[in-house]
């Protein structure tokens, strides 16, 4: 396995990464970054003040004229030799995830895989950036158009996946010819230094590419800046609202995708046994902290008498270990807090009246004592009043409700306030088709639990899933990260004599 240089694993402190060169910065706040698994402190995190705020962007800014001047088949070498770095050290960068995220490795892996082949789409910046011409519009006039970089741009991240959804973002921007500050997660920052790092080694110009540790200080000061024209933004619905609402009072561009509440409607139809499989993945793995985690089972008819004991049994013998043990299938929770917060939810869902199938609560690992474990967890009988139906819990809980039928699953679907991602599980063509149609949710899967989109198609939700008018990556997020100019032209010698007082036409 591949190791990252000293300066990145060692017990010193986390800084920020500005103008090319790691960054002291100014601040004097820290907080501690934990090893979920022992729950020991790894190391501590220096918290960006406003002034280190203002370095990054300032640097970014003085980079951006030379960078967005870049032919894009240049960018696009630099984003190459980049991807080459990438899978040298796919492996260091997915033990720094699970080392402060906690996730299992082979999960990691995955994680940064799906983060490479957003780069991968980026190195086609020629193809990606090329435009409409429309010959003679009118008498001697040509018309075309250009999409071009918006100047400096913000990425706010999570940290359930301190690698793949900064690389949602950035690499698009870059080969855009924006300049780039990525504010990452508190609570998993290594992998942001190192993926800078790397982006050096690739060729980028300094400043191009900067990194600002920290809170709301630091993101409230991106929020505000007058340079940073545009901030895209993951995490939960609360704080993406105000990303976006604060963003766009200041006059940028927002792109806030938010919380969410995924449903999996298994019909009558369906392989049992594939539904149980895709369940369990999908509830349990990444501890459930993912965005595009199955929550809730919408179990229709007399699905629910079949799927509940497997599911009982299943969770029950999941392997929950340190996660660079490579049989682990489900590691700890990021936090101590997260865990609490978790297992306060089952509580609620005891007090609410679901039936508690398998409780996870107080799960020890032998020689992890200390680490943040806790298990899986399944709810039967979960109705719509219970909050734990209507909140996103961010961990593995399972919630099972029983509906009569389709149309019973897809009007409980469509009232969640939610609509990131849904999944039907059937071998009925019509209700596939039907679903796909009339549910009110961003990304659907149709026997495919956690449908997220591949890189050139884009990622995200409707309703309070997303704050904002494009998607992320794809070529939503070329269009997000560009501005059009419309270009007419005309010659002297096709010019008429004489004042025109009428717009140009077709004429």
């Amino acid at each position: 396995m591949a190791t990252a240089p000293n300066a990145f694993i060692s017990s010193a402190d986390i800084t920020h990464y500005v103008a090319g060169a790691p960054y002291a910065g100014t601040g004097d706040r820290s907080q501690p970054v934990y090893n979920p698994a022992t729950g020991a402190v790894a190391r501590q995190l220096k918290l960006g003040s406003v002034a280190d705020v203002n370095a990054a962007v300032a640097a970014a800014q003085a980079a951006f004229p030379a960078w967005a001047e870049t032919p894009p088949i240049r960018r696009a070498r630099i984003l190459n030799a980049f991807l080459g770095l990438l899978n040298q050290h796919k492996d260091t960068l997915a033990a720094m995830i699970t080392a402060e995220h906690g996730k299992v490795f082979t999960d990691a892996q995955g994680e940064v895989t799906r983060g490479i082949e957003i780069v991968e789409f980026a190195c086609g910046a020629p193809q990606l950036l090329k435009t409409d011409f429309t010959d003679q519009v009118g008498t001697g006039i040509d018309n075309w158009t250009l999409r071009q970089p918006l100047g400096v741009v913000a990425g706010i991240t999570p940290f359930n996946f301190p690698v793949m959804v900064p690389m949602w973002m950035f690499p698009v921007a870059l080969a855009t010819g924006n300049t780039f500050v990525l504010k990452p997660s508190e609570r998993d920052p290594s992998p942001s230094l190192f993926i800078a790092e790397l982006l050096k080694q690739a060729g980028l110009p300094d400043g191009v590419f900067n990194v600002v540790q920290g809170d709301k200080v630091a993101v409230d000061a991106l929020l505000h800046h007058p340079d940073v024209k545009a901030v895209s933004f993951v995490g939960s619905t609360p704080i993406a609202q105000y990303i976006y609402e604060t963003g766009a009072k200041n006059g940028k561009r927002v792109q806030a995708l938010g919380g969410a509440k995924n449903h999996m409607v298994v019909m009558p139809d369906a392989d049992i046994d594939q539904a149980v499989d895709a369940l369990i993945g999908a509830a349990y793995g990444s501890a459930g902290e993912r965005c595009m985690a199955i929550s809730v089972a919408v179990l229709v008819g007399d699905v629910a008498d079949k799927v509940i004991p497997k599911l009982a049994e299943r969770a029950k013998a999941l392997k929950i270990k340190n996660g660079m043990e490579l049989d682990a299938e489900m590691g700890p929770i990021v936090t101590a807090q997260a865990r609490d917060r978790i297992e306060g939810y089952i509580a609620l869902g005891v007090e609410e009246g679901a039936k508690l199938v398998v409780d996870g609560r107080g799960h020890s690992v032998a020689g992890h004592e200390q680490g943040f474990f806790t298990g899986g967890t399944l709810f039967d009988h979960v109705t719509p009043q219970m909050r734990i139906y209507k909140e996103e819990i961010f961990g593995p809980v399972l919630a099972c409700v029983r509906v009569a039928d389709f149309a019973e699953a897809l009007t409980l679907v469509n009232a969640h306030e939610f609509g990131n991602g849904v999944a039907c599980f059937t071998s009925d063509g019509n209700i596939a088709r039907e679903f796909s149609r009339r549910v009110q949710v961003g990304m659907v899967g149709i026997n495919v639990p956690i449908p997220v989109p591949m890189a050139w198609h884009g990622f995200g939700g409707w309703k309070k899933s997303l704050f904002g008018d494009m998607h992320a990556y794809g070529e939503e997020g070329v269009r997000f990260y560009t501005k059009q100019k419309s270009i007419m032209q005309r010659w002297p010698a096709s010019i008429a004599k004489g004042a025109e007082f009428v717009m140009p036409t077709a004429k």
